[in-house]
């Protein structure tokens, strides 16, 4: 009986003991976005480390953007976290924010060296590229890196480009003019080169053929180094979060996120454009007077056009939109010849401009039956961005579920968004199908506070 009852009890004890452990959460369950939360992140923040960059981080039109940052803000709502990121001055402040605990992770492409391999474990890689010499094209520009004697070459201080430049300087006998900067990165130093205030810097080839779509006189065909593995940084004792990124990184979800970032940091980045443009002082853009002349067409203020127009563009009349839309006014090819202006004039800022008006003007004959102007205006714009044809849809929705159809938001804008849910796309009103709304509806109020901005400074 005795027997049994040792037996009976050691059971029960095995099977509390188990259901102990299956109970207990694993201290490092690194695909569980939430149990890598509470026991990794007793805050809820994922501190992360970067540097300026035009791909990497910087705020254009008020909006903080990059390559790097927009997957680093979708890798900590994988993970249930709030993103906090700090912004160093140079790799070696970079990485002291690792060392010290500062930060978790370095969201910066930084390419493999000796030593960071032996301190930090390399994870999410990006394309593999190499250093090249970038200079201007001509007669005088360098042919072979050893030319570099007796030349000045600027780069950024404590980065991997310079230690690349002081070891080049080495292997050719000395003699190569090391320059340092602080305070420009890699990028705006290959636009000091395209503006010829500088003569040469050194960049990786993949980010200097992005600085080419904007400036097509650079010279950037000269290998100055051998084709390096990169990626982010984080600590080798981190290993919860360095495999949780390798789990994040082979989601469906996150490689579609990555091609999409890719065409819009990689093929044609709004940081070169915005910095290639020259505003003329006391000016809001390069063509106050043709904005001017323009907007009493429509009866804008033309401080809106000009906004409606830096949204668009920049700026700048030689940008070419991922859809084929060009010029100031980012107009589609077969709408500027429906006003008059052919391929061959679309770049001109004029013309380019007088038919985004004409255009307008049909848009407001759409709307017209909106008595108020102010909220016909977010319906033209709405529309300038994505067609009429699905504000007209979101209009309908908005009336058959009992909301004003002449307001734009929290109706007809809340409507456009709801085009995405087949509830609605497959309503009976809904003419024109599926719609993903996320751009039309940033669209309105970023042109809106623009033309609110123009007027302070009016």
């Amino acid at each position: 009986m005795k027997c049994k009852f040792w037996i009976a009890l050691l059971f029960i004890s095995g099977l509390l003991m188990s259901c102990k452990l299956t109970n207990e959460p694993e201290k490092y369950a690194v695909t569980d976005g939430k149990a890598l939360q509470k026991n990794i992140f007793p805050k809820d923040t994922l501190h992360v480390v970067t540097q300026y960059g035009a791909t990497s981080y910087f705020i254009y039109r008020d909006e903080v953007l990059g390559y790097d940052y927009e997957l680093a803000q979708n890798l900590a709502a994988h993970l249930h976290l709030t993103l906090k990121v700090e912004v160093a001055k140079n790799d070696r402040e970079m990485t002291d924010y690792l060392r010290t605990g500062k930060a978790d992770l370095a969201i910066y492409t930084t390419y493999e060296t000796k030593a960071l391999k032996q301190e930090f474990n390399f994870v999410f890689a990006h394309d593999d590229s190499y250093l090249v010499l970038v200079q201007m094209m001509g007669r005088d520009a360098v042919s072979d890196p050893i030319e570099l004697t007796g030349k000045e070459v600027w780069v950024k201080k404590h980065s991997i480009d310079h230690e690349r430049l002081e070891a080049l300087n080495e292997e050719i006998g000395g003699g190569i003019i090391i320059k340092t900067n602080d305070t420009l990165n890699t990028d705006d130093l290959m636009l000091q080169v395209a503006a010829n205030k500088i003569k040469y810097t050194i960049a990786y080839r993949n980010k200097a053929l992005l600085q080419k779509i904007f400036n097509r006189t650079l010279d950037c065909r000269i290998p100055i180094g051998f084709s390096q593995r990169n990626g982010w940084l984080v600590r080798k004792d981190d290993s919860a979060l360095r495999d949780s990124i390798g789990a994040w990184s082979k989601l469906d979800a996150t490689n579609y996120l990555k091609e999409k970032l890719y065409g819009k940091y990689w093929e044609k980045n709004p940081y070169f454009a915005f910095k290639k443009i020259p505003i003329p002082k006391g000016s809001i853009s390069p063509y106050d007077n043709i904005f001017k002349k323009h907007a009493k067409d429509i009866g804008w203020d033309w401080q809106l056009l000009a906004a409606l127009a830096f949204v668009e563009s920049g700026y700048d009349s030689t940008v070419v939109s991922w859809a084929g839309a060009k010029g100031i006014m980012q107009l589609m090819p077969q709408t500027a010849l429906d006003f008059g202006v052919d391929q061959y004039e679309i770049e001109n800022p004029e013309k380019n401009i007088a038919a985004g008006v004409e255009y307008i003007k049909s848009l407001n004959m759409i709307y017209r039956k909106i008595a108020d102007k102010e909220e016909r205006i977010k319906f033209i714009l709405a529309s300038y961005n994505c067609g009429p044809a699905h504000i007209l849809d979101a209009m309908a929705l908005a009336e058959k579920y009992g909301k004003n159809p002449h307001v734009w938001y929290d109706s007809v804008e809340y409507y456009l968004a709801k085009k995405s849910d087949p509830e609605f796309y497959n309503d009976p009103v809904v003419k024109y199908g599926f719609f993903r709304a996320k751009e039309p509806i940033r669209y309105v109020p970023n042109v809106l506070d623009t033309y609110n901005k123009y007027m302070g400074i009016r």
